[in-house]
């Protein structure tokens, strides 16, 4: 097997240290995993044409910026032909942060996040009208207490989206 279908112990631990900060210079990497920085480096490149690096992000407080309603919209349609333009239309919306397609109740689920219950209102109006949309189911959340991208990584082999055995 090829070292580039594993994440190793020393990339885990690179891509646990900028997920935890996406800020961290190199050579502060570069001394937690006894590497020289030209080596960091090369790992990150190498993890990024992988792509299991997918980019760097600032993460902000969204209540500090005036959006105080986070909720959960889960959207039925009429079926399954509606499916890409409702995924390119929830792209589309600023509030909506993530798009799920899923099982049970409804097709897909959306995670958005509005100022006040007035633009929830008019975004839920907005999703109402989308072509296919029957109906849709809406959950605001009370508080949250824990919110993360961040994924635990350890050694591990890479999974191929084209590997017709996963």
């Amino acid at each position: 097997m090829a070292s580039s279908d594993r994440i190793d112990e020393i990339d885990a631990t690179i891509l646990n240290l900028l997920q935890a900060n996406g800020r961290m210079k190199r050579n502060a990497i570069a001394e937690v995993v006894g590497l020289s920085v030209p080596s960091v480096s090369e790992r990150m490149r190498k993890l990024e044409e992988r792509g299991v690096l997918v980019g760097y992000y600032a993460t902000v407080d969204a209540k500090r910026l005036h959006f105080d309603i986070t909720a959960f919209i889960r959207v039925m349609t009429e079926g399954s032909e509606q499916y890409p333009q409702l995924i390119d239309l929830a792209g589309e919306a600023d509030e909506v942060l993530e798009t799920h397609s899923i099982t049970g109740e409804g097709s897909h689920i959306l995670k958005v996040r509005t100022h006040n219950t007035t633009s929830l209102e008019r975004l839920l109006s907005r999703i109402q009208a989308w072509p296919g949309v029957t109906n849709t189911t809406t959950s605001i959340v009370l508080s949250t207490f824990k919110e993360t991208r961040t994924v635990a990584v350890t050694p591990t082999e890479l999974f191929h989206y084209d590997d017709p055995d996963a």
